[in-house]
């Protein structure tokens, strides 16, 4: 599918990989919708898609909560004649101790962000392109997502939550000419995960080792419109590393390249 004209939502738009699509959906004659919890993030965003030419707006939304997300997608229908696109994106860390010692509030709302709201959310997008006739799904899931994470295991089982969904909706693309399709990057130079190294060792152990390169946003976003763009993909995880990147796991459960 060509972006051109075609009407989309990202959600974690305000920043980072969401950001980044945004901006590329928007450069390939997108209409795109940068929803984010953060609404000056999303702001922010739609006004550097109008300064490079592009169509995009902000929208508030907590993906956590089901209503809201219900709401967004009703709006974008009512507004713009349907939905073409969908990136679920928006994700968050579990907070304070890693699992099976953080508190269970914190991996809960991981959980939610995560994992929930991507199903919901895939969701109410099949149900907005049947009603357009197709389109296509592209999920934030992570490289964690298929080797697992031990420096947070919750996040880990997350992501393969969103990794199997994907896979088992390959179906769709025959039946509703919907694809569903994931990006399963490594650790990406986002925000969050900035602030995840900034806060340090004693709240994130071994969450983003000093040393381990990270890979651009934009790369990402490159991953998640040639998902979009390739009609053959349906059910397929897409891996997005460094270049010349292997992780492994190491005994403290952090992930380094090889050297």
């Amino acid at each position: 599918m060509e972006p051109r004209d075609k009407v989309a939502i990202v959600t974690g738009g305000g920043s980072g990989i969401g950001r980044a699509t945004v901006l590329a959906l928007a450069r390939a004659g997108a209409v795109v919708i940068a929803a984010d919890l953060e609404i000056a993030g999303a702001e922010e965003t739609a006004l550097l898609a109008g300064n490079e030419g592009g169509r995009a707006h902000a929208a508030r939304v907590d993906v956590a909560d089901p209503a809201q997300l219900g709401q967004l997608f009703a709006d974008v229908e009512r507004r713009h004649g349907g939905l073409d696109i969908l990136h679920n994106n928006a994700g968050i860390i579990t907070s304070g101790k890693a699992y099976p010692d953080s508190a269970r509030e914190s991996w809960s709302r991981m959980l939610d962000v995560n994992l929930r709201a991507v199903i919901v959310g895939t969701q109410l997008g099949i149900e907005a392109m049947r009603r357009r006739g197709g389109g296509a799904i592209v999920n934030t899931a992570s490289l964690a997502g298929l080797t697992g994470y031990p420096t947070d295991p919750v996040y880990g089982a997350a992501k393969g939550g969103v990794v199997m969904l994907t896979l088992s909706l390959a179906p769709l693309a025959l039946s509703d000419r919907i694809r569903v399709n994931c990006v399963c990057p490594g650790i990406t130079d986002t925000p969050m995960v900035r602030q995840a190294r900034a806060r340090g060792e004693e709240e994130f152990p071994g969450f983003v080792p000093p040393d381990l390169p990270m890979l651009a946003p934009e790369a990402v976003a490159e991953g998640v419109l040639h998902l979009i763009r390739d009609e053959s993909l349906a059910g397929r995880a897409l891996k997005v590393m460094v270049k010349g990147q292997s992780l492994e796991p190491l005994p403290r459960g952090a992930w380094r390249p090889e050297s």
